[in-house]
């Protein structure tokens, strides 16, 4: 019955259309990932420095165990969501549901101070490790949901597209919220202040200022768990998981054949592994940027802003990027996006400081920072996709795919952020000072500057080597367009028979 084929080949055409609304709603759900991220990845470093005020060894141990601990947790629960029955709310959106409330309350307790000093350093170990725990819970069937929201390609790539978007300017959200109020509140005093007052009534100002700090980080993030929140509950109102039919879903693996299955795929490795040295790169930079302008530049009344210019400059550069990576291919958008950043690396510690030159510079690199947020997600699901070609009869394993490429970057994220604080403590680091060693400024442009530009050109070189090029991918879309169909076909004969019966 070739007409009622053609009908239902329609119908799904149809069906596999986004409305502005969805794709919006999609992307918002990942703005909590965002602003919590951007806010601990710019700020948890100086906080348990500067304000918990732990020796720069704990603080080390804490980033480092933390994002170790959370990049172990994202195989994990990829393997118990690939798992996962279907709802009747999906199959994704119920780990994103009852993540949420533990996540915004271990979120919280991340940014308060105990009022004990024996314990303290378990205190954030602990909550900081649950806080990952739990939005891993929330982010990878997130991040998995990608392919469940429609089965046409350029369809997803316009989600992605809004998703990246909403994600940068969750980052903004991120780092004003967290900047604006906290920046006000700086235990060391200006220039001006130190004028005609003495050392005692400096000292007196300084642990006044500190409880005052203390305060704007709980009041920070107290805004941040409500805004988490909020995006989850216009992630669940108005997206729609769509249900997988029955023949797509293959026999359950066991962890060690989904391991296997995942490591064994090349253009996978080889994606990964490039993007794991380029996002190295710049989650070096985002730790240490703090800290940077801080003690190296001497901008410690303009940090906040300064954070702030890079983000808002990622945010608006994302359309370009899109329209760029549409136009020339996304192979391309990878070499130009991540070496723009390599000339304004090299500049920010070469010439003299100089506070507008910091805001220009601030601008151009915010234009790579947005390819590095948008080009890894706009390309894991092409592999998705040409794994499905090349293995038409294993399906329902995507979120083991993008929790093992988180898996990855977050393990890279916390050996950079546990080698640059034990750098600081090597460096000579003096905990709540307001001036620093030379030695740690010199520190802090290496982490930021020649390490970074390394890191990249080693990634880059990796990605010239990944195989999915334009042509692969549009044949791929083709295959993929053509095995939908053939399923429609048999869908529709199937329900032919069933009522002619």
């Amino acid at each position: 019955m070739p007409g009622t084929g053609y009908a239902v080949r329609l119908s799904k055409g149809h069906e596999n259309r986004l409305s502005v609304w969805s794709k919006l709603c999609f992307a918002i759900g990942g703005a909590p990932y965002q602003i919590t991220g951007s806010a601990l990845g710019f700020f948890l470093q100086i906080y348990l420095l500067d304000v918990a005020q732990l020796d720069p060894f704990y603080a080390s141990v804490i980033l480092f165990v933390g994002r170790a601990w959370d990049a172990i947790t994202d195989p994990t629960v990829g393997f118990l969501v690939s798992r996962s029955r279907w709802t009747g709310i999906g199959r994704m959106m119920p780990w994103i549901l009852f993540s949420t409330p533990f996540a915004v309350l271990t979120y919280f307790l991340i940014w308060y101070v105990p009022p004990f000093e024996q314990g303290k350093v378990i205190w954030y170990l602990i909550f900081y490790c649950l806080f990952q725990s739990m939005q891993t819970c929330f982010h990878v069937p997130y991040s998995a949901l990608t392919m469940f929201i429609s089965n046409d390609q350029k369809e997803r790539d316009s989600a992605t597209a809004y998703r990246m978007m909403v994600e940068v300017l969750g980052t903004v959200l991120g780092t004003a919220i967290q900047g604006q109020i906290v920046g006000g509140s700086s235990g060391c005093p200006t220039e001006s202040d130190v004028i005609n007052i003495n050392s005692t009534s400096i000292n007196n100002m300084s642990v006044v200022t500190l409880d005052e700090t203390k305060q704007a980080y709980m009041i920070a993030s107290g805004v941040i768990c409500i805004i988490y929140v909020v995006c989850a509950a216009v992630l669940f109102v108005g997206v729609k998981e769509k249900k997988e039919s029955m023949k797509k879903r293959s026999q359950l693996l066991t962890f060690r054949q989904g391991l296997w299955l995942v490591m064994s795929y090349g253009p996978y490795i080889k994606l990964v592994i490039g993007f794991l040295f380029t996002s190295l790169a710049f989650m070096l930079l985002e730790g240490n940027f703090a800290l940077f302008i801080n003690y190296a530049l001497g901008h410690r009344s303009h940090f906040q802003n300064i954070l702030l210019v890079i983000m808002l400059s990622g945010a608006l550069s994302i359309p370009l990027w899109q329209w760029f990576l549409t136009k020339f291919g996304k192979k391309t958008a990878v070499y130009f996006g991540m070496t723009w950043a390599i000339p304004f690396m090299i500049l920010i510690i070469s010439i003299k400081s100089n506070l507008i030159i910091s805001y220009l510079i601030s601008v151009a690199a915010g234009v790579s920072v947005a390819a590095a947020f948008l080009l890894p997600w706009s390309m894991l699901p092409d592999v998705v996709d040409d794994f499905r070609v090349r293995n038409p009869d294993i399906h329902g394993h995507e979120a083991l795919f993008y929790s093992f490429y988180v898996f990855f970057i977050k393990f890279a994220s916390g050996i950079s952020l546990g080698v640059s604080t034990l750098s600081m403590k090597f460096a000579g680091y003096v905990t709540g000072a307001c001036s620093q060693p030379e030695a740690v400024a010199l520190t802090l442009k290496v982490l930021v500057s020649p390490v970074p530009v390394c890191l990249i050109v080693v990634g880059l070189l990796i990605l010239r080597t990944y195989p999915i090029d334009e042509e692969r991918r549009q044949g791929n879309r083709k295959l993929l367009q053509e095995m939908l169909d053939s399923e429609a076909d048999s869908e529709s004969e199937t329900s032919a028979l069933g009522s002619n019966a």
